[in-house]
């Protein structure tokens, strides 16, 4: 079907990348002073400058990132690929609609994402934060499959009602991903060509950010489970206007078929953007427990079991998405430190320590 894109929206994005290409040049990556309440993050360096830059996540053979991206005057995320210097950026989505949770296959060769741009062009309207701050959870969300270059682009889902969130297990088999098809927000896996699609999660409630720990053999996630009917009544209120409230999320885990699940944090906070440590027997994760307020998001390390809780990083405002390099030896997370204008975020990258002190 054929698709006339709003003037204004390409206007808009044009701009955005132009104005990029003509101004100051901005460097491929720059050393961030070491904050000695860090000890695991060493070699700290900002690869992205400006705009809203998260969800990097690492090729399979370590070699590159794939992250979402608005830059500045432009009005919805696109899919960026980059070297780990900061080298290379390029845009591998269409540029048109929105688009979130980008990641590698195993091969390197092919990229997924979910994008809206299928059913308008133009960017979705943002949610009313009338009733407190909320998440968006739009219906036009697909995930789609395309090159490493975003050319040879096909569509892997086609139930109308939010599919996104989509992440590959490192053996190959299947993908994970979070749906609204059944009427709740649930997390299935599916085959690499979007076959065999199997429910994994059944409570009521948002399961979602899915990763595959790295034998395959089990599921990180998040979640939030409404208790009390005042609980459940808000959420089916909110999910009926296509919005989550992920004011209370904790992290979970399960086996890769759905079973075994177990709760691993307790604490009634925000606790979001779990991703595996490379050993398998640990996770780390970003929360705004430490902040009474509710606003400053750090990096904490569990172990699978529920113990050991260790906090990463110690700086104001956001530290999220963390994602290890393959080989455990780097680490790449989005942040507020270092910015240039309020509340942008961009991403960084660090030799991971893993032993500090020893």
């Amino acid at each position: 079907m054929a698709w006339n894109i709003p003037v204004r929206t390409a206007v808009v994005l044009l701009g955005a990348f132009a104005a990029t290409a003509a101004g100051p040049r901005a460097p491929d990556a720059r050393p961030v002073p070491t904050n000695p309440d860090e000890p695991r993050l060493a070699n700290v360096r900002q690869l992205t400058f400006g705009g809203e830059n998260a969800e990097a996540y690492f090729a399979f053979d370590g070699t590159k990132l794939i992250y979402q991206s608005t830059p500045r005057g432009a009005e919805c995320d696109q899919i960026f690929v980059m070297n780990l210097d900061g080298s290379d950026k390029h845009m591998v989505s269409t540029g048109e609609g929105r688009t979130t949770c980008s990641y590698f296959y195993p091969d390197g060769e092919t990229i997924l994402y979910s994008s809206t741009h299928h059913y308008d062009r133009a960017c979705p309207a943002t949610p009313d934060f009338s009733r407190g701050y909320v998440w968006p959870i739009y219906p036009t969300f697909d995930i789609f499959v395309a090159d490493a270059d975003g050319s040879n682009l096909r569509q892997l889902t086609h139930e109308f009602g939010y599919d996104a969130e989509a992440t590959f297990s490192p053996v190959g088999d299947r993908i994970v991903f979070t749906s609204m098809r059944d009427g709740d927000l649930d997390i299935y896996s599916m085959a690499p060509d979007g076959s065999d699609v199997r429910r994994l999660t059944h409570e009521l409630g948002y399961d979602g950010g899915p990763f595959f720990s790295p034998d395959g053999s089990k599921i990180v996630f998040r979640a939030n489970r409404p208790k009390t009917d005042e609980e459940r009544e808000d959420y089916l209120a909110l999910l009926g206007q296509g919005l989550i409230r992920p004011s209370a999320l904790e992290i979970y885990v399960m086996d890769a078929d759905g079973s075994n699940v177990r709760q691993l944090t307790h604490n009634g906070a925000a606790n979001f953007a779990p991703y595996w440590h490379p050993s398998g027997e640990k996770i780390i994760f970003s929360s705004n427990m430490d902040d009474p307020r509710g606003r400053d998001f750090e990096l904490y390390m569990i172990n699978v079991d529920g113990t050991g809780l260790e906090r990463i990083t110690h700086s104001p405002g956001f530290d999220g998405f963390p994602v290890f390099s393959p080989d455990g030896t780097k680490l790449v997370w989005g942040s507020n430190r270092m910015h240039e204008r309020e509340g942008e975020t961009n991403v960084f990258i660090a030799d991971w320590v893993e032993s500090p002190g020893g």
